[in-house]
């Protein structure tokens, strides 16, 4: 006879042939469709706006040196 399988999940921590059991029984589980998704092995692809909004900003004068500048002129 099988145990029940117990809802609280600390009891399932202690017991995880359980819990495996239980996925492999489950018909709702088997039904699911199933694929494997991997986003991160995808190759990435080249942001070239954000890529040209940064060499805009990086070719931009820091403010902080123009006012120090012009403090130390006064």
């Amino acid at each position: 006879m099988q145990t029940p399988l117990i809802a609280d999940p600390f009891a399932l921590m202690l017991n995880p042939e359980a819990v495996f059991s239980a996925i492999e029984r489950s018909e709702r589980l088997s039904g699911l469709q199933r694929r494997v998704c991997r986003p991160l092995d995808k190759p990435l692809l080249a942001n070239t706006a954000r890529d040209q909004h940064d060499a805009e900003i990086d070719a931009e004068p820091d403010l902080v040196e123009e006012e120090s500048e012009a403090c130390a002129a006064l």
